[in-house]
């Protein structure tokens, strides 16, 4: 009999933060008010957008999208208890972080795309979202949960210009998001996109799927944890992997579109807080 009350509980529990495990936020430093689209004929305003550009979050992590030409995608881990964008706009304190368990920004980008960030490929190089016609970004809900978008206008592109936008759809139904790159100017291009790491870190990758597992440089966080972050794919878009000195990265063949699906955990939370039980989710 226990053992079938805590299974309603825990259905219970399931089923009440099913129906609130996602939100946005999206605003400028200046005034801090939450809007749902920053148009920008100026192509960087890391600086002065919010948490450096659109951001949205399930209730394991969150991830924001750079105000840049980097095109990259990072991520806040959590504890898996609750939403946190609205509270601390991605920078707790400690005090917040050791009193309240609020989430931590351990993650380190660099000059690599992050987490499922989008670049090009011209076929020989790598190619930043340079939008030499602005920029806009935007967060909104959906009809099963929310999005965060990009949108990158005239990056050049093998003697052309493109538009390219990048947008990540939370579920609330899963701990997992979908990143969605796309031209928009109807140009099929070559996609960049992968799993950066750092050294010491456990680095793996298959068929259709690449994770890295471990401690972030210290940049950001005074105390940094161990962290896990993936990536499933559909092999047949994309041609062979490559591993670099940073970055696990898939290049896709010429497409108008490409998606992938992203998932990060952290020793925070009591899911996947262990290399160990990231691996056998992200291999199962």
């Amino acid at each position: 009999m226990k053992r079938i009350v805590t299974v309603s509980i825990l259905a219970l529990m399931g089923y009440a933060c099913a129906q609130a495990q996602t939100a946005t936020s999206l605003f400028w430093k200046k005034d801090g008010v939450q809007v749902p689209e920053i148009v920008s004929e100026k192509a960087d305003q890391y600086g002065s957008v919010g948490h450096h550009g659109p951001a949205v979050e399930n209730t394991h992590f969150a991830l924001r999208i750079y105000f840049n030409d980097s095109g990259a995608i990072d991520v806040y881990s959590k504890t898996g208890r609750g939403l946190e964008l609205e509270k601390y706009k991605w920078y707790p304190t400690v005090e917040q972080q050791e009193n309240d368990g609020a989430g931590c920004d351990e993650y380190r980008v660099g000059k690599t795309v992050g987490l499922g960030g989008i670049a090009l490929w011209d076929g020989k190089q790598e190619v930043k979202l340079k939008a030499t016609g602005g920029r806009t970004a935007r967060v909104g809900d959906t009809k099963t949960g929310s999005f965060a978008e990009m949108i990158a206008y005239g990056v050049p592109y093998q003697e052309d210009t493109v538009d390219i936008s990048i947008r990540i759809d939370m579920n609330r139904k899963t701990r997992e998001a979908v990143v969605t790159a796309t031209s928009l100017t109807g140009k099929p291009v070559m996609f960049l996109t992968g799993v950066n790491y750092h050294r010491g870190e456990t680095v793996k990758c298959g068929n259709g799927f690449i994770f890295a597992w471990g401690i972030h440089p210290a940049d950001v966080s005074a105390s940094p944890i161990p962290i896990g972050a993936g990536m499933f794919y559909k092999p047949s878009d994309f041609g062979p992997m490559e591993v670099t000195g940073d970055m696990v990265r898939i290049i896709s063949r010429p497409a108008k579109s490409i998606s992938t699906t992203v998932v990060a955990a952290s020793t925070k939370e009591a899911e996947l807080n262990t290399a160990k039980r990231f691996e056998n989710y992200m291999t199962k």
